[in-house]
């Protein structure tokens, strides 16, 4: 005769599905959010539309201006948006209470990590969508994919661990005002937005060593075709020493 074990047995989901299950969490969040649907598409999409029929006149040809706006909108997403919403989750013990779940910290910045990843790649599927509409003719060739590729990948990493430094160590309100001056600065002084030919001489050494000009770069070159090396390397240290400075800088408690 057997006996049915009727006792509580309550375990959490297995790793992947409770990450997943964040990530949705995440991505709803942002959806919901004017302020960051206003940096993820509205800025982004309105500078394409006006480059489109006034970009001449500044030497932002579609060929140029297309993958410029790409770079824009990676920037926007994985560093603005995600230091902003996770400052304030910070202020509000949303991390510090999330950490203490069967999620743990690690599946936190997971899902976290997974959900801007899939953001922005909404983000860019639907912005080349719209510039090719507007008559962008991309010229990348096989091999130029690969570094385009793996730079925009390298560049949501190091972006990220930018937004978790800023967030994780700054107060809210002093994150909110930080990133969005950091985004402004990035747009017209980070090569992001205008090639490093078309800045002065004298500060392009500067300019050429920021994250966002090699993202812009690399971005720019597979647009026209070409295969560029170097904004790899540059991405690759910007994330090492970004990714240290979060791990020694950030604090789940505000």
């Amino acid at each position: 005769m057997t006996t049915l074990d009727l006792h509580p047995a309550p375990q959490p989901a297995p790793a992947a599905a409770r990450i997943r299950n964040h990530a949705r969490t995440e991505i709803r969040l942002l959806l919901r959010n004017g302020e960051q649907l206003l940096l993820a598409l509205v800025i982004p999409m309105g500078i394409l539309v006006a480059g489109r029929f006034l970009g001449d006149r500044v030497g932002l040809t579609m060929d140029l201006l297309a993958p410029s706006i790409v770079a824009l909108a990676i920037w926007s997403t994985c560093f603005t948006s995600q230091a902003i919403m996770t400052g304030f989750e910070r202020r509000y013990g949303v991390l510090e209470r999330l950490s203490a779940t069967p999620l743990g910290r690690s599946g936190l910045l997971s899902g976290k990590a997974m959900a801007y990843s899939v953001t922005s790649l909404g983000q860019v599927i639907l912005l080349v969508i719209v510039c090719l509409a507007l008559g962008w003719k991309p010229h990348g060739s096989a091999l130029a994919w690969v570094p385009g590729l793996v730079s925009v990948l390298i560049a949501m990493l190091a972006f990220g661990f930018l937004a978790l430094a800023m967030a994780g160590s700054l107060k809210a309100e002093v994150t909110l005002g930080m990133a969005n001056l950091v985004y402004i600065v990035g747009l017209v002084a980070g090569a992001i937005l205008w090639p490093l030919a078309d800045y002065p001489k004298a500060i392009r050494p500067i300019i050429a060593v920021l994250p966002t000009t090699a993202l812009g770069e690399s971005l720019r070159a597979w647009g026209l075709g070409q295969t560029l090396w170097w904004p790899l390397v540059s991405l690759l240290i910007w994330a090492l020493l970004l990714g240290l400075l979060a791990r020694k800088v950030f604090k789940w408690i505000s």
